[in-house]
């Protein structure tokens, strides 16, 4: 059981380097929403065994009874109640002693399901015995390789459920059968304030509980020291196959292969500030690159090796990961952080990583004029589905109100190696610092 935490909250973020315009807001914050009785903050998680396995955690009340899951193959009526398994959860406490803070408890349960049928779609409900949620679905992945898509989302971080949640909702209706989304860090923009992992729920509401998630962590999730969270690691229940030994770096860095895709999480705060992560870090990317039996890779991470304006690079990224990216033939980077779209990749280097930096909730910065990117916008928010099919990726980004903005494919022959297809289309180019034209 992970122990509770009791962290003081400090007043800015831990790296001033990777965060110069940080500041703590002298504004009062709303009262925390307590938790409650009845099940809430329900989300799904991909373990390391997507086939057979689901992760699955939610908040209760202080002092609740031990968390329960019931569970059954999904049918096309009610009668799958006859049928459920009753799993007990994990149940801990969590304690906050910070800055607006002061007071907060809460109850986490997870469960991880196991033993599930391959391809199979499953029905479940969270809570206490006495107090449950609405029934729920998911489908398992497939025993091998087979078409598929995924979400992709830059960082929501402000007003998250004021903005960031239409550009969630249209990424629902664009992709309703997605089997996961990526969250790239930054998913708030203060480390330890639960009403902002309140709006962050809330944004997601029951897409959290039937689409699973896979977040990286970003800046905004640690405090200075660096110290992850304190909500991280019991709201969410991530694959624990990080380099071996590195607490610090448990359910930050991880990877889930899924049908033919292997995508990997970098935790780009420890890896850009935190000499000795990074060479644990580094190190065990080399490893999964270098045996990895899937045809497609993808690397998601917070801080871009490409930067979208001057002032913003990450040199540490871009020396100590590139060289690998390169080597081993990753075929995405998805990142956030620049609070800008840019899209494109090393011209000068053969069988090139794509690489893209998104942004879905308002803040925003303004794109340079870079020479990276073929594809670029400032002020606007976007998603990013991603279909992966045998030998082809096909990219789209869409902006907040449904425009298809870019696409891409790319095409791998037998041997592997690669070839872009642009498909850009005609939307116009929204770059122009302070407007669009």
């Amino acid at each position: 059981m992970r122990k509770p935490y009791f962290l003081p909250l400090y007043a800015a973020c831990f790296l001033a380097a990777v965060c110069p315009s940080f500041a703590v807001s002298q504004e009062s914050a709303p009262p925390l929403a307590a938790a409650t009785l009845q099940p809430e903050r329900i989300i799904l998680n991909l373990t390391a065994d997507p086939q057979h396995e689901m992760a699955i955690t939610w908040r209760s009340a202080a002092g609740a009874p031990q968390g329960k899951v019931q569970f059954a193959v999904s049918q096309s009526g009610p009668e799958f109640t006859k049928n459920t398994t009753e799993v007990l959860a994990l149940s801990e406490a969590l304690s906050l002693d910070v800055q607006e803070q002061a007071g907060f408890q809460a109850t986490y349960n997870s469960v991880v399901l196991k033993g599930l049928t391959p391809a199979t779609r499953y029905v479940y409900r969270v809570g206490d015995g006495t107090h449950w949620s609405e029934w729920f679905q998911f489908s398992t992945a497939t025993a091998k390789a087979e078409p598929f898509s995924f979400v992709y989302m830059g960082d929501a971080q402000n007003d998250v459920k004021s903005h960031a949640s239409r550009v969630w909702r249209e990424a629902l209706r664009t992709a309703p059968d997605a089997a996961f989304w990526i969250h790239a860090g930054d998913l708030i923009n203060r480390a330890t304030r639960d009403r902002e992992w309140g709006e962050w729920f809330a944004a997601g509401d029951f897409i959290h509980a039937e689409t699973p998630s896979l977040p990286t962590p970003g800046n905004h999730e640690y405090s200075r020291g660096p110290v992850l969270s304190p909500q991280w690691r019991p709201q969410y229940t991530l694959p624990e196959n990080g380099p071996e030994g590195r607490e610090k770096l448990k359910e930050t860095a991880f990877y889930v292969d899924y049908q033919g895709l292997r995508i990997i999480s970098v935790d780009a705060p420890l890896q850009h500030g935190d000499a000795e992560e990074r060479a644990a870090q580094t190190a065990w990317l080399e490893g999964l690159l270098k045996d990895n039996p899937n045809r497609w890779t993808v690397i998601f991470t917070h801080f871009p090796l490409y930067s979208t304006a001057p002032g913003r690079d990450n040199i540490h990224m871009r020396d100590t990961l590139k060289p690998l990216i390169d080597k081993y033939g990753v075929d995405l980077v998805l990142q956030g952080h620049d609070h800008g779209y840019a899209r494109g990749s090393d011209h000068d280097a053969k069988d090139a990583a794509v690489y893209v930096v998104s942004v879905s909730g308002p803040k925003m910065y303004a794109v340079g004029d870079i020479d990276w990117a073929d594809r670029k916008a400032s002020y606007t928010q976007l998603f990013q589905v991603i279909d992966v099919e045998n030998d082809r990726l096909t990219y789209k980004a869409y902006t907040a109100d449904g425009q298809l903005y870019d696409q891409f494919e790319l095409r791998k022959n037998a041997s592997g190696k690669k070839r872009r297809i642009e498909q850009i289309p005609s939307t116009p180019e929204f770059w122009a610092p302070g407007k669009r034209e």
